[in-house]
């Protein structure tokens, strides 16, 4: 009852937070858009018509065309499929590995923790752009390829919320009592200790999927994403530069979306932070 009342109070809290609900609005739509892409416009996004090469916006074509006639709105929808799923993928994987890590290291403590502390600092303090290129560049190119590497890179700050709410937890009665009556440590971690976490994933979840959305877009600008001529809206920005002052539409829309979605699961997880912990409630 009292997680069930909880849960009720957090999300009415949640409702009262007008721009965390405007943003998870344009979430919703920007999904939406990304899964009926094919409903939604009739061109297909790799389909070259160099007839209709850098057509500036239109009612024919709304966000104008690229240097190979391809409908630059289409390829935007497109490439939303590919940076929502690479962020809500990659931050997926890093719950898990960041949940078990921290747990293990709030957990255990001793030597576990000083091991998986180190892990924490040296992945926590190296650029991750540039960890994040060495690994696509040896890997190569490829959505699946992002997904590993990107949850592979974003684990550490999961792990030290975990490590930090374990800490907490672990000295209460009830986990106490569940170890004095035989309670394995498995138990303990998945019945007791995960659901007591399960806002913190949450936070760091949505908070996490910017990061990797824009470290995404990086790296498909660079071209080491995913590769051509699949729309992604990094390699879009990427191939307009040429054009940028003759056709500057052609990088702004893709732009745009970036932005958007950005600041819409950045503000997201803000309300969801306030809501769901105890300590930021007001």
């Amino acid at each position: 009852m009292r997680k069930k009342n909880y849960y009720s109070e957090s999300l009415k809290l949640f409702w009262k937070n007008k721009l965390a609900v405007l943003s998870l609005l344009i979430l919703v739509v920007l999904v939406i858009s990304a899964i009926f892409a094919p409903v939604l416009t009739p061109y297909d996004p790799n389909k070259q018509v160099l007839a209709d090469k850098l057509l500036f916006p239109s009612s024919k074509h709304l966000f104008g065309t690229d240097e190979f006639g391809r409908d630059i709105l289409t390829r935007c929808l497109y490439g939303c499929r590919v940076s929502l799923s690479v962020g809500i993928v990659s931050q997926l994987i890093a719950s898990v590995i960041g949940y078990f890590m921290g747990v293990c290291a709030g957990y255990f403590g001793k030597k576990t923790d000083d091991v998986i502390s180190f892990l924490i600092q040296v992945f926590s303090s190296f650029p991750a752009l540039l960890f994040a290129m060495a690994l696509m560049y040896a890997l190569g190119s490829g959505i699946m390829n992002l997904y590993l590497t990107l949850g592979f890179l974003s684990w550490a700050n999961t792990a030290r919320l975990i490590r930090g709410t374990v800490l907490q937890l672990k000295e209460q009665e009830y986990i106490q009592a569940c170890r004095i009556d035989g309670g394995s440590n498995l138990r303990v971690i998945l019945k007791h200790l995960f659901p007591n976490c399960i806002p913190m994933l949450i936070v760091s979840c949505t908070l996490g999927i910017p990061s990797a959305i824009l470290t995404e877009a990086s790296l498909s600008y660079l071209g080491l994403g995913v590769p051509s001529p699949t729309a992604s809206w990094g390699s879009m920005i990427s191939g307009a530069q040429t054009f940028i002052r003759t056709n500057t539409y052609y990088s702004l829309f893709p732009g745009i979306f970036i932005i958007l979605t950005v600041i819409a699961f950045n503000t997201l997880g803000d309300g969801l932070r306030d809501v769901l912990d105890p300590k930021m409630r007001k």
